[in-house]
């Protein structure tokens, strides 16, 4: 016997619904009431299976009162992971999308394939926007394996946020992970023909060894995070950007392969750059005009803009009219003075650093082996004495560069000290400064520095002044109810800054203090700073290792640059770790610290870090420095290096003007990247999806799955029912809930399965972001599934008593004197199931789609007289206003159980309407650019069908009685 999807069957003594991918067989179902975990196959010849009826409510077992029917409602939706509305994959994920969010998403489903560049601005949620995209793809059966390509620092953060936001599996392949992989495979068998899923690093993948075999059996769905480190670029680029640009080509010339591309910076400066990033979305955009302006153009960009989303944060901050929480940002500056020992040592250092450079004995590769060592010997004693000490006692790298180029070792020297936007992470190790034998006159005299910056480290208050004025800095903020970031260059000064920090900061009430740097895996840098977040006042000093990857706006609100970087995309990294979207406090502050007696610091801040600042300040985004700012950086210290006099008689308005050449045509080009920028999102401003599309969208995706508002009142009702204490007041977030569960039945706390219910309240919370030390409740939480499972299921299975307590919250029917209504009036809470057959690259692809839905009539049940929508949900917020006697309230629901047959054909009805709506939905959201009439997606791409499963489930009557009603 074949059982469709979506219908009932009874086996094992309990009722199923039955789930698509079902045979004649083996049959593949859930528990009614039950989740997708809880799927199990019955093969039919060995166990019996028929088709099972849902009975309508009994009186005599299931009688409650009516102000069940939000309860039993919200339970019903929130429990549902198939849940109907216009996206397939939304009920599932533990994350409710902003309004904004959906934009992408709308853009996607209008292309086959999707080719699609996401370059919203730093810190609006990216990585969601691209994971909703994948996970819509996936659950409609236009994909069934992802890759994720992205630096590797950036892999583990992907792994958690697909597992934890969109039950996505997913593998890392690393350089790290690779041989533990292989060894699990079969023979002839590769890691991307064993794991569907992968998250793979660039770096590790774009090898000419491993690139073959990824391209060959490359999932049919692609995602590149940092895509503008894939876009061609200069002849000097790096050798690792055109291995990445070449590997990202090749994958995109498969023309059915999904691929999108996620950046905040596309546009460099370079057009010639964003062009070859556009046509690995479609070869024909690297023919587009160089300027789109103008009505000829308009074809241009029409095409274009459906496939590139570019939004600031203030074209989203009120999107929809739904606020979304991004921080204000207080920026600063606070400068510091050498102490006078420190000023001594520096001084010496710098003259010896001249006297090395300027010696033309060692050969052309040999000068430049010294002009790097000089220049990172200036930069670790400009971090912190211990970086300065641990250089000057390390050979230094760039001594063991494989080739006799002095080409080479620039290139390796750049890497190493400069800070390059394609840099696989920023290195944080010392650079070293030893180039000659370890008895030589020179590394004796390194070693004797090394001996005096020791002293400095470990001397008494005042020694190191750049320190000290830290010290004040941090007891600022953290008086002031920040918690901040400490970035620094080096490991040894992080460290130093830490140990440091965690002596001298006042005893009371001291904050705890770690640290974070390149000695860590990627793993573990999580697990510090998790740890770190759960103490009430902390601090975190850290190397650029945290710049990327790892998200820090849940427990830190603050950054110092304790040590400059010398590239502005490091400073808005650093700060795009706290300033973001989810980041709690209204206000971040950023604090960059520099030295006026360091040269090398004043000219970067000013030639760089502020016009940085003054642009994004005009713009609201920022503009990357077009090319490299290598060059500008490397003039620099040729300038404070070749100089004669002392190190602080260089005078910086003289630098600059000698700099004048270099800063000049920078400064032009930073303009026209400007204007260009201006001129491009003006056009690009995503105006293709209208946002009355996404208005009916989401409201329709929240009323077929609840939203966060439902998740909020469902469970302070549920657990006030069940005997919680809940309070708002005391919760620290305004969006939190101090929750005691002492006196909630154990079957409900089981039902939580929050661990540790019986000791100190919970703190939960409901919003945009986590409250302290607590949980953030999303509708796909564990929580507030198993909440809603275990209220719906005690109704169905009328549980009344628990340990000798009342338990049953929710009834499957009830009658209410209120005065909410002025005639007699019925309510019916249905449930409706539906079988969405969706055309798919691989075939049709079978569905299945829940969705509750709520009828009333007025009047006798003989002659229903059927209530329009809004009229119908104001029944939910109806309150008692007199008794019902048992006997009538059991006489009054079994006389509409009798009339069944007088309002059963409207709910069939309405279940077909409810399927037609699905249907156009569906459909819609598929559809080409209706306002273009451009098909995108072709002919029947995508067509969906869906069928309701007659006879409708009625899983609640409830009956208001008006108040004089006798």
């Amino acid at each position: 016997m074949t059982f469709s999807p979506g219908s009932l069957v009874s086996a094992r003594g309990r009722d199923w619904v039955v789930l698509p991918g079902s045979t004649d067989h083996l049959v593949m179902v859930r528990p009614l009431g039950g989740t997708d975990d809880e799927a199990t196959g019955i093969l039919a010849s060995v166990e019996e299976i028929t088709s099972a009826p849902f009975d309508l409510p009994d009186p005599s077992r299931h009688l409650g009162d009516a102000h069940s029917a939000r309860l039993l409602r919200d339970a019903l939706r929130l429990g549902f992971r198939s849940g109907a509305g216009p996206f397939r994959s939304v009920a599932q994920l533990a994350v409710d999308p902003r309004p904004y969010q959906l934009v992408p998403l709308l853009m996607a489903l209008r292309l086959d394939p999707v080719r699609l560049l996401i370059a919203d601005d730093v810190g609006v949620g990216k990585t969601i926007e691209a994971a909703l995209v994948a996970a819509e793809l996936m659950a409609q059966g236009d994909a069934d394996r992802l890759a994720v390509l992205c630096p590797p620092h950036l892999a583990e953060q992907w792994k958690a946020e697909l597992a934890d936001k969109f039950h996505i599996d997913a593998e890392l392949v690393l350089a790290s992970t690779a041989a533990r992989l292989e060894r699990g495979l079969a023979v002839g068998q590769s890691i991307f023909d064993r794991y569907p899923n992968v998250i793979v690093s660039l770096d590790f993948i774009k090898s000419d060894r491993r690139r073959d075999d990824f391209i060959r059996a490359c999932p049919e769905l692609v995602i590149v995070d940092e895509a503008h480190t894939c876009a061609r670029a200069g002849e000097r680029a790096a050798s690792g950007r055109h291995q990445r640009h070449a590997l990202v080509s090749d994958l995109a010339a498969k023309p059915e392969r999904h691929l999108i591309l996620v950046t905040a910076t596309p546009h460099s400066g370079k057009d010639e750059s964003f062009r070859s990033l556009l046509s690995l979305l479609d070869g024909g955009f690297a023919d587009l005009p160089h300027d789109l302006a103008g009505e000829h153009n308009r074809p241009h960009r029409e095409r274009l803009a459906r496939h590139l989303v570019q939004r600031r944060r203030a074209d989203i901050d009120s999107y929809l009219e739904t606020e979304t929480h991004f921080p204000q940002r207080a920026d600063r500056e606070q400068r510091y003075h050498l102490s006078p020992d420190y000023w001594a040592l520096f001084d010496e250092v710098l003259r010896y650093a001249r006297s090395t450079v300027a010696d033309p004995s060692a050969g052309r590769r040999g000068q430049r082996i010294r002009w790097w060592s000089a220049l990172g010997l200036l930069r670790a004693l400009a971090s912190s004495p211990a970086a300065a000490a641990a250089t000057l006692r390390t050979r230094a790298v760039t001594v063991d560069a494989d080739t006799d180029s002095a080409e080479a070792v620039d290139e390796l020297g750049r890497r190493l000290i400069l800070d390059l936007d394609d840099a696989e992470e920023a290195p944080d190790i010392v650079p070293g400064s030893q180039t000659e034998s370890a008895e030589s006159a020179v590394s004796r005299r390194l070693r004797e520095f090394a001996a005096r910056a020791d002293q400095i480290a470990d001397g008494p208050k005042g020694t190191d002044a750049k320190l000290e004025g830290l010290i004040a800095l941090v007891g600022e903020l953290l008086a002031d109810g920040f918690q901040p970031i400490v970035f620094c260059r080096f490991i040894e000064t992080a460290e130093y800054v830490a140990e440091r920090l965690r002596t001298r900061l006042p005893k009371r009430d001291r904050p705890e203090v770690a640290a974070v740097t390149g000695r860590l895996p990627p793993s573990d840098r999580e697990a510090r700073v998790a740890e770190l977040g759960a103490h009430y006042r902390r601090v975190l000093v850290a190397t650029d290792c945290l710049s990327e990857g790892i998200n820090l706006q849940d427990h830190f609100s603050a950054v110092i640059h304790y040590d400059l970087p010398w590239n502005p995309t490091r400073l808005e990294q650093r700060e795009g770790r706290v300033d973001r979207y989810g980041q709690p406090q209204p206000e971040v502050r950023v604090v960059t610290y520099w030295g006026a007696d360091n040269r090398i610091d004043e000219t970067v801040l000013e030639v760089l870090l502020r016009k940085h600042r003054r642009i994004r300040g005009a713009l609201g985004v920022s503009i990357p420095v077009p090319g490299s700012t290598s060059d500008i950086i490397e003039a620099l210290a040729e300038q404070v290096l070749a100089s004669t006099g002392q190190s602080m008689d260089v005078p910086l308005q003289g630098i600059i003007e000698q700099l004048r050449p270099k800063t000049d045509a920078l400064d032009a080009e930073w303009e026209r990247a400007r204007d260009n920028e201006v001129r491009r999102r003006s056009l690009f401003a995503q105006s293709r999806i209208d946002p009355n599309d996404v208005a009916d969208e989401l409201a329709a995706m929240r009323e077929a799955i609840g939203s966060g508002a439902d998740v909020e009142r469902f469970m302070t009702s549920a657990l006030g029912a069940y005997g919680a204490a809940i309070t708002k007041d005391a919760a620290p977030s305004g969006d939190a809930y101090v929750v005691d569960l002492s006196e909630v039945p154990d079957a409900a706390k089981d039902a939580l399965a929050l661990g540790g219910t019986s000791g100190s309240p919970l703190m939960l919370g409901f919003g945009q972001t986590t409250p302290e030390s607590g949980l953030l409740l999303s509708r796909t939480h564990p929580a507030v599934g198993g909440l809603a499972g275990h209220v719906l299921d005690q109704a169905l299975d009328s549980v009344d008593q628990v340990d000798g307590r009342r338990n049953l919250i929710a009834a499957r029917c009830g009658v209410m004197r209120t005065d909410a209504v002025s005639i007699i009036t019925t309510l019916l809470l249905c449930r409706v199931r539906m079988s969405i057959a969706a055309a798919a690259r691989s075939g049709e692809h079978h569905m299945l789609a829940e969705e509750a839905m709520l009828l009333a009539f007025a009047g006798a049940p003989q002659t229903p007289d059927w209530l329009p929508p809004e009229q119908v949900s104001a029944l939910l917020d109806a309150e008692p206003a007199g008794n019902v006697l048992p006997e009538v309230a059991t006489q009054r629901i079994a006389a509409i159980i009798d009339a069944e047959s007088h309002w059963r054909p409207r709910v069939a009805a309405e279940a077909e309407a409810r399927a037609r709506a699905l249907d156009e939905a569906h459909n819609r959201v598929r559809a080409a650019d209706r306002r273009q009439g451009v098909a995108v997606r072709g002919p029947g791409a995508g067509r969906v069908t869906v069928p309701p499963e007659i006879p409708t489930d009625v899983l609640a009557i409830y009956h208001f009685l008006p108040r004089a009603a006798s």
